[in-house]
């Protein structure tokens, strides 16, 4: 279960980073890469082990100056806790 507390971590396997080949952000891992596109590369770029759920939102947010983001940001986080790109603990 995902509450607002929650802290994401990226996983011990991936590692992110911005690939100017590929012009998006990727994660690495051992077996390859993964492309991702903007969203997923800004939602992914906040994700520090140290920022909570409603923390990362309101970043993004404030970043774009836009609301009504959080759907859309979870939606791609519990894409990427299922794909085991991140890890969730509670605050």
């Amino acid at each position: 279960m995902i509450s607002d507390k929650t802290i994401f971590k990226i996983s011990k396997l991936f590692r992110l980073q911005w690939e100017p080949a590929q012009n998006a952000h990727v994660l690495l891992y051992p077996e390859g890469m993964v492309k991702l596109n903007d969203s997923a590369g800004e939602i992914m770029s906040r994700i520090d082990g140290e920022k909570n759920l409603n923390q990362i939102i309101g970043d993004i947010e404030s970043h774009f100056k836009t609301e009504g983001l959080r759907d859309d940001v979870v939606s791609f986080i519990e894409i990427a806790l299922n794909q085991g790109w991140i890890k969730s603990e509670v605050e």
